[in-house]
């Protein structure tokens, strides 16, 4: 990658960049109930870190980097990372 470029990667995706690892571990892959969203108690598409702070937001509190994400993507930019959850029923 080059300097300032962002890399998107399926959430639960394996690499050897190099990087700091995101993976989770199988049991937290698979949430029984869903997340809801830190700010209104809506259902949570996605989650945002910032390095210092990190929520689960429905769509009306998502940072503009988790809207642009397709369900089951995400995001690593320096600190900062960004996931949209995958669709499910």
């Amino acid at each position: 990658m080059y300097p300032g470029q962002i890399e998107i990667k399926p959430a639960f995706s394996t690499g050897t960049s190099g990087k700091v690892s995101m993976k989770r571990r199988p049991e937290e892959s698979t949430m029984a109930e869903k997340m809801k969203c830190e700010y209104c108690e809506k259902d949570a598409i996605g989650y945002q870190g910032y390095g210092c702070c990190s929520a689960y937001v429905c769509l009306d509190h998502a940072d503009s980097f988790v809207l642009a994400l397709k369900p089951g993507e995400s995001l690593t930019s320096g600190e900062c990372y960004f996931e949209r959850f995958p669709v499910t029923d």
